[in-house]
């Protein structure tokens, strides 16, 4: 039976907010089992806001979480890295209120994660089993999840961009399909956007270093990782949103043109109606690839 996970050791880096622009330092700890994961605020005495759909704030751009008035931003990242290397359990410590953009992906906290490894934990993991067909629409905006015995994406985007147009990218996540195909793509922006975004408090942190930064007919600052880079990073921020389930999933999910605000829904949804899924174990984990060397294979803790 697959059991819990958490990290071996502490990690640590620092970067800008995407957002906010501002300084930050994070540092990852490991956590006991059934924990899962919570942010810890040194700057404002060690308060905690657990990674869970009843937390969510703002969806604008980012999925921000809130308790008591205490805001952690930006968290779809870094939570799309935990799914991918099977962290169920961990602390995440920060210092100001918007995590690290690093280079806009997820490949960076998941490079951390692997250089300390994974350990195993004796409570056995619970996944979240989808049992009945759930769809939502706004407009043109859809999402929805079906009964499976995995987990998968299909998502499609439609932009008005000469290098993207409409992009469809579907994957199975197992056999560290994440980790090869969906953790390095990167968040992207338009430069000519830009002006207005900053004047709402936006993407102050945003670079040529950490986002793709899109001209009105290429990118300024190639090459691309994917061809289809652009959908495979909204593959990547669903997977970290659904993460706020506190579970993960077995079911497909198809997501066209959806965005933070329509995925937290789906969370949100899911998490009120509990006849739309169960709870059950596996006997293997299906995403089945090793994360790293360092893995204690059969030790517990």
């Amino acid at each position: 039976m697959k059991h819990e996970q958490t990290i071996r050791a502490a990690v640590e880096c620092s970067g800008v907010g995407l957002h906010s622009g501002a300084s930050v330092h994070l540092r990852i700890l490991p956590a006991a089992a059934g924990s899962g994961i919570v942010f810890r605020r040194i700057d404002l005495d060690g308060f905690e806001v657990e990674a869970i759909g009843r937390n969510v704030a703002r969806v604008s751009y980012a999925t921000s979480l809130m308790k008591k008035g205490v805001l952690i931003s930006t968290t779809e990242h870094l939570l799309s890295a935990f799914f991918g290397t099977g962290v169920d359990n961990a602390i995440v410590e920060l210092d100001n209120l918007e995590l690290p953009i690093l280079d806009g992906s997820a490949r960076p906290f998941v490079e951390f994660i692997q250089k300390v490894g994974i350990r195993q934990q004796r409570r056995p993991r619970t996944y979240l089993r989808i049992r009945r067909e759930v769809e939502l629409r706004e407009g043109n905006k859809f999402i929805a999840v079906y009964p499976a015995d995995s987990y998968s994406v299909s998502y499609t985007i439609n932009f008005p961009h000469p290098l993207i147009g409409k992009e469809t990218f579907r994957v199975e996540l197992q056999d560290g399909n994440y980790l090869r195909e969906v953790a390095p793509a990167r968040t992207f922006g338009s430069r000519e956007d830009e002006p207005a975004m900053r004047n709402m408090g936006l993407i102050r942190g945003a670079s040529r270093e950490n986002c793709i930064v899109l001209t009105h007919d290429g990118v300024e600052n190639p090459p691309l990782r994917f061809a289809d880079e652009f959908v495979r990073h909204k593959v990547l921020d669903l997977i970290g949103d659904l993460a706020l389930l506190g579970k993960q999933i077995l079911g497909n999910v198809v997501a066209d043109r959806a965005g933070h605000a329509m995925h937290t829904a789906l969370v949100s949804l899911l998490l009120r109606d509990r006849t739309l899924w169960e709870e059950t174990t596996l006997e293997e984990d299906f995403r089945a690839a090793p994360v790293t060397s360092h893995a204690a294979a059969g030790q517990m803790a």
